[in-house]
């Protein structure tokens, strides 16, 4: 049964909308489908939405913000945001598949403005919804919440009621098991709020935006220890973000004060790993990244795209620099969680041999340490370049192919065909299927460039993320960031961050009926494409009842082993 007030064109319309569907302002959205339930673990997200429309008639005038409001006794664990729309200057590059919402540049629903009045403005002549999120935080309010959603003019006038039953299955979840790590820009930060890199202003807005990435299932952050050598110009330079202070003054002594500040927020947030700035530029580790020394005269770029990464004084450098940085974390962190990079994303001969120059100039400094780069060239790994690689999601066969254990994979903006991804422009269910893939091949961590940079490609200059979604044009809407920087140093979410948040969820879920049921018995569920084949990373389902569902059936599986109940539905249905 779904649900939908469908009014004529002459008076308001309502919707309830699941969280897959994306409300677009000029087609009525999928309703609710209440033939399967919704539960969720303690601490999990669960969302729903309300789709409304205001009166179709040339003489209707709105007459201000509608209240949504919500009942009963979890309504204290309820928060509203309005979706709002977004520019989309490019929303998929040519010769795409035919997997995605919409191809064309435009405005797209992403954005989710808190709405803690639930107040929510309609937009005369098309679909607006308002986003409801539920979080019950402990197993202590475990069990069924029946919550009343009402919509309201300004006058008191009840426009739209109806209620949603929500379980809270009382088993806590697992911890995310693998890595998923998403990289953090500092820089970004400092520019679009004005603020001085490292200043306390600074550090309370890292703050908030590192428990911002923690909620979304994030547990590795990128650290930077040094600003990080990524899309950067060749010959250019990022805004500095350098976290261990380095003077020269007969030798090389280092400051970890502002690394041991980074540490104790990434624990404050429950933050796993610690990935170290990359050492070489990316693309092939032909340079060093931008490196500032105090030295008499004051603070100097010391090394950048115009030192090579074969530079003796870089050794020189390093050799000092590592060994006291791998005794820092040693001490205020763990080494067995910490994870180095040599260049990211090298590719091709050239690349290739630039990067075995590279490692072996800091390879025994290295020694014992995880070290793992994002690649899609099989022949890094067979060549044993690299021995952890984290494969993109469109070229991982000839990795599985090989048995390689421990696998990670990344998508980002090269991966726009047959693949997941979380493109502004595609079906939310693109991006909750990660979860699903993730656990069927067994991988050992995700990895993606992009939670917050807020610059145009190779950062030749910032952006304003809230009127460019695409770094200047360069990427697909939404590959480049999960949040938008709202006032005071608020991080604002997205519907794809909602999304690959459920997605880390599922994942977790189905490490717990793993556990409890075996491993089999998961994949029984979810191991399907939709069309009567296999899961791949290259081939899943279309359907967001498919993910709805298989979430229910594996929470009825876990429910069931703790000595619960939850109705049962048919996964054929």
């Amino acid at each position: 049964m779904t649900e939908q007030n469908a009014a004529p064109d002459d008076g308001w319309s309502f919707v309830l909308v699941d969280s897959l569907e994306k409300v677009y302002p000029d087609v009525p959205p999928r309703p609710f489908d209440r033939t399967i339930p919704m539960s969720v673990f303690p601490g999990e997200t669960a969302s729903v939405q309300v789709a409304l429309r205001p009166p179709m008639k040339h003489d209707f005038r709105l007459s201000g913000a509608l209240e949504v409001a919500v009942d009963g006794p979890a309504a204290g664990f309820t928060s509203i945001s309005q979706v709002e729309l977004v520019p989309c200057s490019l929303a998929a590059f040519p010769e795409h598949d035919g997997g995605y919402d919409r191809d064309t540049p435009g405005l797209y629903p992403d954005l989710l403005r808190p709405a803690p009045d639930g107040l929510i403005n309609p937009l005369y002549g098309q679909w607006t919804a308002a986003w409801i999120d539920l979080v019950v935080p402990s197993v202590d309010h475990a069990g069924d919440h029946e919550l009343g959603i009402s919509v309201r003019d300004a006058e008191g006038n009840t426009l739209f009621s109806t209620h949603i039953c929500i379980t809270v299955v009382p088993p806590q979840a697992p911890e995310l098991e693998i890595v998923n790590a998403h990289w953090f820009h500092c820089d970004g930060l400092a520019s679009h709020y004005g603020v001085g890199v490292f200043s306390e202003e600074h550090w309370s807005i890292i703050d908030a935006f590192m428990g911002s990435a923690a909620r979304m299932g994030a547990n590795s952050l990128l650290t930077p220890t040094w600003t990080h050598p990524l899309d950067t110009a060749v010959g250019g330079t990022r805004l500095p973000t350098q976290l261990i202070g380095i003077r020269e003054d007969s030798g090389y002594h280092f400051d970890f004060s502002k690394l041991l500040r980074w540490v104790g927020l990434c624990a404050k947030h429950d933050i796993q790993y610690l990935e170290i700035a990359h050492l070489f530029t990316q693309w092939g580790a032909k340079a060093t990244p931008a490196i500032y020394i105090e030295t008499a005269e004051g603070l100097e770029r010391r090394f950048g795209w115009d030192v090579p990464s074969t530079s003796s004084s870089y050794r020189e450098l390093m050799a000092e620099l590592l060994p006291a940085l791998r005794s820092f974390l040693a001490e205020h962190w763990s080494l067995d969680r910490v994870i180095f990079h040599i260049s990211d994303e090298p590719e091709g001969a050239e690349a290739l041999a630039g990067y075995q120059r590279a490692k072996g100039a800091v390879a025994d400094l290295l020694d014992g340490l995880t070290v793992v780069d994002a690649l899609s060239d099989f022949e890094f790994y067979s060549s044993g370049a690299v021995s952890n690689p984290v494969v993109a999601s469109d070229a991982v066969a000839p990795f599985l192919a090989a048995g390689v254990k421990d696998l990670w994979v990344y998508y980002c903006v090269a991966q726009d065909v047959g693949v997941a991804n979380r493109f502004i422009s595609m079906p939310s269910v693109r991006n909750r299927v990660l979860g699903h893939q993730l656990f069927a091949l067994e991988c050992a961590g995700f990895l993606h460039w992009g939670f917050n940079f807020y610059n145009t490609a190779h950062s030749l200059a910032p952006v304003d993320p809230f009127k460019d979604t695409c770094a200047g044009g360069a990427f697909p809407g939404g590959d480049a960031f999960m949040v938008y920087p709202g006032p005071d140093g608020v991080p604002w979410e997205s519907i794809r961050y909602k999304v690959l948040a459920q997605a880390m969820w599922d994942h977790r879920a189905f490490s717990l009926l793993a556990k409890l049921a075996g491993r089999e018995e998961v994949l029984a569920l979810i191991d399907t494409n939709g069309s009567g084949g296999s899961l791949a990373m290259d081939s899943f389902s279309y359907d967001p009842l498919h993910y709805r569902r298989v979430r229910e059936l594996v929470n009825q599986g876990i429910a069931q082993r703790v000595g619960q109940t939850r109705p049962r539905i048919n996964l054929s249905s």
